[in-house]
């Protein structure tokens, strides 16, 4: 009988209002759906979380970035292998990327 070896499909998730991102496996549009999304994922090992910094309108990622920051805090952080950050506001994400460093999230500046 054959068995599968698969290996399971990597978790990429994306929060990003405008661009499709096809790597991402799940992806979220505004700060709000990015909290839930990574609730959702809470337990799991997330192999890359892609950020935008302007989520369009008044919406911005900082939400997402002090859930992140909050778990770090409290001994439990989100287990992710590299934060991309991926935003046009070069301020913005440079603010993003020396918050996250600071609790010891592996994470890039990079292009989507």
């Amino acid at each position: 009988m054959y068995e599968s070896t698969s290996t399971p499909q990597p978790v990429i998730l994306g929060i990003d209002d405008l661009r499709p991102l096809p790597r991402a496996t799940r992806i979220a549009r505004t700060s709000r759906e990015g909290i839930r999304l990574l609730e959702e994922h809470r337990d799991r090992y997330i192999d890359e979380l892609w950020l935008d910094h302007d989520l369009g309108g008044e919406d911005d990622i900082l939400p997402v970035v002090t859930l992140l920051e909050e778990a770090a805090f409290s001994g439990r952080p989100f287990r992710i292998g590299t934060v991309f950050v991926h935003s046009a506001n070069p301020i913005g994400a440079a603010r993003v990327v020396q918050a996250l460093a600071r609790w010891d999230y592996e994470v890039r500046r990079a292009t989507a």
